[in-house]
């Protein structure tokens, strides 16, 4: 069986990743997590992990050592036209919700992935 984990992350606003990564991910925050220094945010179905920030008081300094990757066309194999497709959806939505995009990648001239940074400049890719 599975250990259950939550993915611990720092933040100058935890509440405002928090709603960030909530709205990507189609996340809920956390019931009874109430704390001015920290948020949390649940899978509502129960399948993915538990998200935390905590506040600290330094900004972030270097590229992240660890990253999400929404996959927005799920699991392969894939229709390369409708998982591009689907990418390219994603994006504007996400840039919507506070988030930049960095670059594209492309693998063999498809779209592979596009690398974006969140409201506090932490990198993740849409897939």
């Amino acid at each position: 069986m599975a250990t259950h984990w939550t993915l611990g992350c720092d933040a100058t606003d935890p509440h405002r990743l928090a709603a960030f990564w909530a709205a990507a991910l189609g996340y809920v925050a956390e019931p009874g997590y109430d704390d001015p220094d920290g948020a949390s945010i649940i899978d509502p179905n129960g399948r993915g992990p538990a998200i935390g920030w905590l506040r600290v008081p330094e900004p972030k300094s270097a590229k992240n050592r660890l990253h999400i990757d929404i996959r927005v066309a799920g699991e392969g194999p894939w229709d390369l036209v409708e998982r591009e497709r689907l990418i390219r959806a994603r994006v504007p939505q996400l840039v919507d919700l506070g988030a930049t995009v960095v670059r594209e990648e492309s693998y063999d001239g498809a779209l592979g992935h596009v690398v974006m940074l969140d409201p506090e400049g932490n990198e993740f890719c849409v897939a």
